[in-house]
């Protein structure tokens, strides 16, 4: 178990910058929520064979996601833009996060980094690592000597 230092003043300093961005001088164009980041949910399956990643990424355009793998490190970058052709004055509520996200997964020495796939369909992004073939399990055939149980 990890030992993680507590720092009181974390929270009231965050509050801080939050509150310094909403009295900057912002354009009339950007709300505060247009621009606030998000973070997408992912899942995560294993099985004998590969690891699979699901994350919810709707509203992103393919070419908005940014897959790699490095020093057994997979990271998901993105963005979600707002679209500024419908008026803002005429929104009753705006919830959905729209702006860049950065998601970053270590993987274990099992995962062959050479064989991973991505797909994406109907704003979920999966991710397929397949894993290292000795990391695999083995089926060992256990042959019974007929001569000694009798």
């Amino acid at each position: 178990m990890a030992i993680t230092r507590w720092d009181p003043f974390r929270e009231v300093v965050a509050l801080q910058n939050r509150m310094n961005s909403l009295f900057r001088g912002l354009d009339e164009e950007e709300a505060p929520l247009t621009t606030a980041s998000f973070v997408p949910a992912a899942d995560i399956y294993e099985d004998d064979k590969k690891i699979l990643l699901k994350l919810e990424v709707p509203g992103i355009d393919e070419k908005d996601l940014d897959v790699s793998v490095e020093n057994n490190t997979l990271t998901v970058k993105g963005e979600r833009k707002f679209e500024k052709e419908e008026k803002e004055e005429n929104f009753h509520r705006i919830e959905r996060r729209y702006g860049s996200f950065y998601r970053a997964f270590t993987l274990p020495s099992t995962v062959d980094t050479e064989h991973v796939t991505a797909n994406y369909s109907a704003g979920v992004l999966k991710l397929e690592l397949k894993k290292k073939p000795e990391a695999q399990p083995k089926q060992i055939k256990v042959n019974v000597n007929k001569s000694l149980a009798a």
